[in-house]
């Protein structure tokens, strides 16, 4: 599976988020190549969940059921790479928190390994994975039943094991965020654990991609009154800012050339 999707492909994703759906011809004549290229790299797509078959063309994969992992992995690559560094940077040594189930905060955690007595508490797998030689950072996992789809771990025991602590900071992702502010994701289990995060934790910081803010998802996480910090890309909205400071939220933009704008909410 590749890294990521080509400029091509991107522009394509672009081009169906933007009409809901969308024709190969049209696609075709947009991007200035052949039909049986646009059919090629639509294949592609389908074969990374990213996109879902109509005919003559693609829509969006968007509905019930979250993006496979792989797809999520590769979707907005270099903006959850600067949304990773830019929240690692948030956090000091000397600290601890909790890293919840995403690929955003996957790569959060990719940025911590030369932070110094540090305690990261994870229902994530692929994070214990990624910090365990760290020798600054001591990891532990809350117990549960491990998804195989992408390593997550969900239940009851986790959600008791995450309410014994009370730690510095809470760095989640969600799935889908809707214009007033709510948070959502698609499985009840790990909605509960991430809420019990929330409330254990002294910050949260909210890591996630401007497409959530064209996604849906059925179950509330919470909204933004129970943000601290939001990490995000350059996709965001003026108006939606405006909701985040309402809020009390402080924004961080993130841009994937790696230079940064950091706007501090009015308090």
């Amino acid at each position: 599976m590749p890294t990521d999707i080509s400029r091509r492909q991107h522009s394509i994703m672009d081009f169906i988020r933007e009409r809901g759906s969308v024709q190969v011809d049209e696609l075709s004549v947009y991007l200035h190549v052949t039909p049986q290229t646009i059919r090629r790299d639509l294949n592609q797509l389908y074969e990374l969940e990213l996109v879902q078959r109509v005919h003559g063309g693609a829509v969006i994969k968007d509905s019930v059921e979250n993006l496979g992992y792989g797809a999520r992995k590769i979707l907005m690559a270099a903006e959850k790479s600067e949304i990773a560094r830019l929240t690692a940077k948030i956090i000091p040594d000397n600290s601890s928190m909790y890293i919840n189930i995403g690929t955003t905060t996957e790569r959060v955690t990719e940025f911590l390994t030369d932070h110094s007595d540090m305690l990261v508490i994870t229902n994530n797998i692929n994070v214990a994975s990624i910090l365990w030689p760290s020798r600054g950072v001591e990891v532990m996992i809350a117990g549960g039943k491990v998804r195989r789809s992408d390593g997550g771990i969900v239940g009851s025991n986790t959600e008791e094991f995450v309410n014994k602590f009370k730690l510095d900071y809470a760095v989640i992702g969600c799935s889908a965020i809707d214009e007033t502010g709510e948070l959502y994701d698609y499985d009840l289990r790990e909605v509960r654990v991430t809420q019990s995060m929330i409330r254990h934790a002294r910050s949260v910081i909210l890591a996630t991609d401007s497409t959530k803010l064209e996604r849906s998802a059925s179950v509330i996480v919470g909204n933004l009154a129970d943000i601290d910090i939001l990490v995000i890309d350059d996709g965001i909205s003026d108006r939606f800012i405006g909701l985040c400071r309402q809020n009390d939220v402080q924004v961080k933009i993130a841009h994937p050339d790696k230079r940064y704008k950091c706007l501090e909410s009015d308090s």
